[in-house]
């Protein structure tokens, strides 16, 4: 193929990227030649490592061939990008993780889809010239090919500024970054090539190592993590603004250019895979958004400002400041049947879930569209989509090898408990989601030790449109094994998994978070209540405290002003994201804990009293737990 040089040289697999004049844009057959190479020569016993290179001065490889990708895409088959980008993405995780060594030398420009090929190499060599850079944002897409794995590794917050920003890395900020290993000069490359495929043995590369040039970005390392904290896209645009300087504001120069879409998409990209190590996991949240990129996103139109009209004046769908988080969450939602695949990957689970409400009928939802097999039971006979119904939570937990249960309260989940643990097989998982007493978790976990069943406490936060969305955080509780077990089905349902320790940890963490929640939600309320008396106007007040020191998510993520900040459920008339009495819930919760283990939690006390008169004696049972705010418009000090 004139494309690329395929060849065994000496005891190395050597692969040559031949399209100097095009920058050595990968295409769909380039991609399936390399996977094919790296197949065969892995249990090839005369291939002791692989050396993968390019020819021309420019560039290693500058990205993907988008060209036949627009022109598929604009005549409405979207199949073709969706095959490219799978394939893509399978030969990327092989090259992580081959069993091999890969040595790439990354010369010139190294973008998009060269990253996917060079940056998951064991060995990744640059030189004076290396330029490396994820600019998908800049077309419509997301940084992808699994470099949302590595900028969710970078230092600090370098992941999200050279994802939105996408700025290039010299050699040194390339290293400091995670994109590369070594700096060996230029002038050395080509003597090196011959020793690694004359000895098959990494001695001589090792030898070849000089100190790298200082990373550039360094001096601007306490600024971006300043600036690039914020959870949304627009806390950091707002941070930036309100740093002012130089550099700050040619950072958001950069980002105005680039599709909001994706760049908040990404944003909660790289915080989502923060704590990840599996480049399977980021590939495949990745694929989430490339195959719906064409029909829902601005890669169509990126491709054709930036290399068809070539006019630069993209007309993205969404403004900076105006991307709804229904839409980040759609182009991250599970795809189901059509999700990405690895060989490695197990066939479907069998799952039952018990408790198909508010909550659990869209979890379960979500597990049945990723493919497993979820047969569920609720005592309201409520359903959920692609879920088998059956008549009880026995039926349910037969044979079942997961067992996930989303419940009212500690007494229901003992007596549920009491039911399916004896239906279950040694070494199945029962999965409780409730929220639920310290003291409940604990003792169904002792049930389930004795049985041979290995349990977790798993309560979740980020309410109905996180349920529903697959962006929900589990806070869990219980053994390595049975969290190991469990990570697949919380990468399906949520955003983040976190494991807290010892059984009955998730449901203490879910209960001192929440317990932080109301408090804070109540001191938000409050003070936009003092600044309306006071004539301060709410945007003025949000415009401060979202970048000064009284930042919160009460108030940066789910303002409760109307009108102010990103969209809440304040401007849907308080309709519960999360209703107050289930805020009372769980401060009861914290309250009798803190009792049981004689806590001091005045705060805490004060809040549930203040959200139990909300609830029980004032108009708040069935709205959200940020309508605290027309209570205090409304009342004043005796």
């Amino acid at each position: 193929m004139s494309d690329i040089h395929i060849r065994v040289s000496g005891k190395a697999g050597h692969i040559t990227l031949n399209r100097p004049d095009a920058l050595n844009a990968l295409t769909y057959d380039m991609v399936q030649a390399i996977d094919g190479a790296l197949r065969a020569w892995a249990h090839d016993p005369e291939v002791a490592l692989v050396v993968i290179d390019a020819l021309g001065e420019k560039a290693f490889c500058a990205g993907g061939d988008i060209a036949q990708l627009y022109e598929t895409g604009r005549a409405g088959d979207f199949s073709y990008g969706q095959g490219f980008w799978r394939d893509e993405y399978r030969l990327n995780a092989r090259l992580a993780g081959y069993s091999k060594p890969i040595v790439s030398f990354l010369q010139g420009f190294t973008m998009g889809g060269g990253v996917g090929i060079g940056c998951h190499a064991s060995h990744r060599i640059v030189g004076e010239s290396s330029r490396i850079a994820m600019p998908e944002c800049g077309i419509g897409l997301v940084p992808d090919v699994g470099g949302s794995l590595l900028l969710a590794h970078a230092p600090g917050r370098l992941g999200e500024y050279f994802g939105l920003t996408t700025t290039r890395m010299g050699p040194g900020d390339a290293i400091l970054s995670g994109f590369a290993d070594h700096f060996i000069p230029q002038s050395e490359w080509d003597g090196l090539k011959v020793a690694l495929c004359e000895t098959g043995q990494l001695a001589s590369l090792m030898s070849a190592v000089k100190e790298a040039p200082v990373a550039e970005i360094i001096e601007h390392m306490a600024m971006i993590e300043t600036c690039f904290c914020g959870e949304s896209l627009d806390d950091i645009c707002r941070n930036l603004k309100s740093d002012g300087s130089d550099f700050a504001m040619k950072a958001l120069s950069a980002i105005k250019r680039n599709s909001p879409l994706a760049m908040a998409v990404a944003v909660e990209m790289i915080h989502r895979l923060r704590g990840a190590r599996d480049i399977e996991r980021a590939l495949g949240l990745e694929y989430r958004f490339t195959y719906r990129a064409m029909e829902h996103g601005d890669f169509l139109e990126g491709i054709r400002a930036a290399i068809i009209d070539k006019d630069r004046t993209p007309k993205w769908k969404h403004t900076l400041d105006k991307v709804p988080a229904v839409d980040v969450s759609f182009m991250l939602r599970p795809l189901g049947k059509d999700k990405l695949t690895f060989e490695e990957e197990s066939t479907a689970m069998k799952i039952g879930f018990i408790g198909l409400g508010n909550m659990g009928g869209p979890m379960a939802a979500n597990l049945a569209a990723a493919g497993h097999v979820v047969t569920g039971f609720d005592v309201a006979g409520t359903t959920a989509d692609g879920v088998q119904n059956v008549s009880s939570a026995v039926e349910a937990a037969n044979g079942a090898d997961v067992v996930i249960t989303m419940l009212p309260n500690g007494a229901i989940l003992r007596s549920v408990a009491n039911e399916v643990i004896p239906a279950m097989g040694k070494d199945a998982v029962l999965l409780d989601c409730s929220t639920v007493d310290v003291e409940s978790a604990r003792a169904v976990a002792g049930q389930c030790a004795k049985a041979g069943v290995l349990s977790l406490d798993a309560p979740v936060s980020g309410g109905i449109g996180g349920a529903s969305a697959g962006t929900l955080t589990f806070m869990v509780g219980g053994t390595d094994e049975g969290y190991t077990k469990a990570l697949p089905f919380f990468e399906i349902m949520g955003q983040k998994s976190v494991h807290c320790g010892a059984s009955g940890n998730g449901q203490a963490a879910k209960i001192c978070n929440n317990m932080i929640l109301g408090a804070t939600m109540i001191a938000t309320c409050e003070s936009f209540a003092l600044a309306d008396k006071l004539g301060l106007d709410r945007q003025k007040m949000f415009d401060v405290v979202s970048t000064s020191s009284g930042y919160s998510w009460s108030m940066n993520a789910y303002c409760p002003a109307p009108g102010v900040g990103p969209e809440s459920p304040a401007d849907n008339d308080y309709k519960p994201g999360f209703a107050a009495e289930l805020m009372l819930k769980d401060l009861r919760l914290s309250q009798e804990a803190a009792i049981a283990v004689k806590a001091d939690t005045p705060m805490g006390a004060m809040a549930q009293a203040l959200y139990a008169q909300f609830v029980e004696d004032e108009d708040g049972l069935g709205k959200d737990f940020s309508a605290m705010l027309p209570k205090f418009e409304k009342s004043e000090r005796p």
